[in-house]
């Protein structure tokens, strides 16, 4: 009778242990045992997997070994073993049961068991593993088929998530972004930072909350969980941050009551819950422009596992800050993540800003990071801005009717091979001027309208006409030079085809590399204006250059060029002449030459004090407004004048080079 009680034993040696059920996750199985094996495993973040050779039984888990031994040593008695892994919640300790033997896998710091069961093949292996099953506390023991190798995942929610594993994860999060970010691999750490938070938001989602609301602190990183209750009639959700932080002493947020509505219309829930993270670093979010947040602060607002997005209702935020200066505009922005190498960037699209004195509302119809952005602005109110577009728009007027007259005049005059040069330099940099002053009074009008893609054109136009004029500006000073300083009657073969190539060629050239570089690169870009009133700012949008880099570098630049060569060709001609005129009229001659220097391309330089505050770029200003709105209308009196001064002092058309410079009064 003892040796058939023994014999009904053999087969399951160790069967005893599975009797235990404390554990919290239970994994068992047979396994045939046909030679000396171990127990090895190994560190996997992703999930548990059970795997089975004939040489050995390998588990991976993203629990921590306990020791630097990972390989165990199992039964030395060949036959069939039962074994289970077990996982304790209480104290966080994986063991392996295996016959009679237990041994300490692991222990888990952060609690987190991958629950439920992903089926994975294996062939060729032939080592099954016979009579699996497997039991979650509180549920019921499922059984599996025989095969070598199981693997087991997280479904969504059901792996709670304790108080102190989010301050752990805060507390490590915090004490990486207090390290300073390496130049060379800055982008890369960023997003490696912006990783991590996004775990702790996956952790905040299922984290065990005693109360309504629960709150997390780090001196960097601040994190509230908020329920909402779903009802028939869903309500405002107000919060206020009591957190103090260098510039922005506290915001506040107000969620509508629609974003609820959606929510509940989508899926049955118990209840919502509202994550708002409270970061006091830009360290995260720095652009390729490096833009500056105010106060470092930057808000997330989401909502648990639902993308929110176009709301009728806006979500505001509202940011309590200390006066900024005069100089400075505050921009709601959101951070926009860029799938290539870049980091990312700020964008405003969605989010409307309405600014007082001490404090910055956001209102924008999606939930993501939020922030502030501090945007140089001149000291613009709406009082000068409204007295500079009515110059603006009565100058570029006047100046288009004025370059239109002088272009047909000056197409009908003399066609002496001589006069013909000077008169075609002249009549394009009044197509160019003419083009420069239509485009800017539409553009505001085609930023009004509804279509990206007219803007983007009327964009791309009006940077082609203001290349296109600062081009033959310079094609004009060289023209006067030459006139002086060269023999008058040189003449070059085909010289004005190359000018024209160079006068429209070369602006075409440039927009076209900026288009191509990046289609986004023009439509609607705002220009921040100050109310006199209660120190709030507004915004007018023209269709122009989105990208300040692109404008400060090819503009300013371009500019430079020319008003360089321009005074240098002015200097030289007023030289020549004062030097060779020798009949009185060096001040006639020297003045008019300044003039025509002057109006094309020497009052440009205004632009410069653009740069500096004050009374004194007000001034700037309103003198570069007038002066070059009404440049084509200048030139025309300029021409005019010339031409009276022609026909009065025929004497003047002596053989001098000052004379060259004048009009022929024929």
């Amino acid at each position: 009778m003892k040796v058939l009680f023994l014999l009904l034993l053999s087969p399951l040696q160790g069967v005893g242990a599975s009797g235990h059920r404390e554990e919290d996750f239970r994994f068992c199985g047979d396994r045939n045992q046909t030679q000396e094996s171990s127990a090895i495993y190994q560190h996997n973040p992703a999930n548990i997997s059970i795997k089975n050779t004939a040489q050995a039984l390998i588990i991976k888990s993203p629990f921590l070994p306990k020791n630097s031994s990972y390989e165990y040593s199992l039964a030395p008695a060949l036959g069939r073993y039962r074994f289970c892994i077990d996982w304790f919640e209480s104290n966080r300790t994986l063991w392996l049961v295996y016959g009679k033997k237990s041994i300490l896998l692991g222990r888990d710091p952060a609690s987190r068991i991958p629950w439920g069961q992903e089926s994975q093949k294996t062939e060729g292996t032939g080592a099954y593993i016979f009579n699996v099953s497997y039991i979650i506390k509180g549920g019921k023991n499922t059984s599996m088929d025989a095969k070598a190798e199981y693997s087991f995942h997280a479904p969504p929610g059901s792996i709670p998530v304790w108080k102190q594993d989010v301050k752990e994860k805060l507390t490590a999060l915090d004490n990486l972004i207090a390290q300073p970010l390496a130049p060379a691999t800055g982008s890369m750490e960023q997003q490696r930072l912006r990783r991590q938070l996004g775990e702790l938001e996956e952790m905040l989602a299922k984290v065990e909350l005693e109360g309504q609301n629960q709150t997390f602190g780090e001196a960097t990183v601040h994190a509230t969980v908020l329920r909402v209750q779903p009802s028939q009639t869903p309500q405002h959700l107000t919060f206020a941050s009591q957190r103090e932080s260098g510039e922005v002493q506290r915001f506040t947020v107000d969620l509508p009551s629609s974003l609820f509505m959606m929510v509940k219309e989508k899926e049955e829930v118990v209840e919502h819950r509202v994550l708002l993270m409270d970061i006091n670093r830009q360290t995260m979010f720095q652009d390729e422009n490096s833009s500056h947040v105010l106060g470092d602060k930057v808000v997330s607002i989401s909502l648990v596992d639902t993308v929110v997005a176009n709301l009728s209702d806006p979500v505001v935020l509202t940011f309590f800050h200390e006066q900024l200066p005069r100089n400075i505009t505050p921009l709601c922005v959101f951070w926009q993540e860029h799938t290539s190498a870049s980091s990312g960037s700020w964008d405003s699209y969605g989010c409307t800003t309405v600014t007082g004195s001490s404090q910055t509302e956001c209102k924008c119809n999606h939930l993501t990071y939020f922030a502030v952005l501090m945007v140089s602005s001149p000291e613009i109110t709406s009082v000068h801005r409204n007295y500079l577009s009515i110059i603006s728009y009565t100058g570029c007027l006047i100046s288009a009717l004025a370059s239109i007259c002088t272009i047909f005049f000056l197409y009908f005059r003399s066609k002496q091979r001589d006069q013909i040069t000077s008169m075609r330099i002249h009549m394009n940099l009044l197509v160019a001027i003419f083009l420069l002053d239509v485009s800017f009074l539409i553009s505001e009008h085609l930023a009004a309208s509804s279509s990206e893609a007219i803007c983007r054109a009327g964009g791309l136009i009006l940077h082609f006409s203001l290349l296109s004029c600062l081009t033959w500006m310079g094609i004009e000073g060289y023209n006067l030079y030459r006139l002086v300083i060269e023999v008058f009657n040189a003449y070059h073969d085909h010289f004005l085809l190359k000018l024209h190539l160079a006068g429209w060629g070369l602006p075409f050239f440039c927009v076209m590399m900026i288009l191509l570089a990046s289609w986004t690169n023009y439509g609607p870009f705002s220009i921040p204006i100050y109310e006199s009133v209660d120190g709030r700012s507004t915004h007018a949008t023209i269709c122009w250059i989105t990208n300040p880099l692109i404008h400060n570098t090819v503009n300013l630049a371009f500019f430079s060029v020319v008003f360089l060569f321009n005074s240098v060709m002015l200097g030289a001609m007023v030289r020549e002449i004062l030097r060779q005129n020798k009949k009185g009229h060096k001040l006639k001659h020297a003045l008019a030459l300044f003039g025509l220097s002057i109006l094309l391309g020497i009052p440009w330089a205004l632009i410069f004090f653009s740069f500096t505050s004050g009374v004194f770029c007000l001034v700037s200003l309103y003198i570069f407004t007038i002066i070059n709105s009404l440049q084509g209308f200048l030139i025309f009196l300029w021409y005019w004048t010339m031409v009276l001064q022609a026909r009065k002092s025929p004497d003047s058309q002596s053989s001098s080079d000052s004379a060259k410079l004048q009009p022929s009064s024929s």
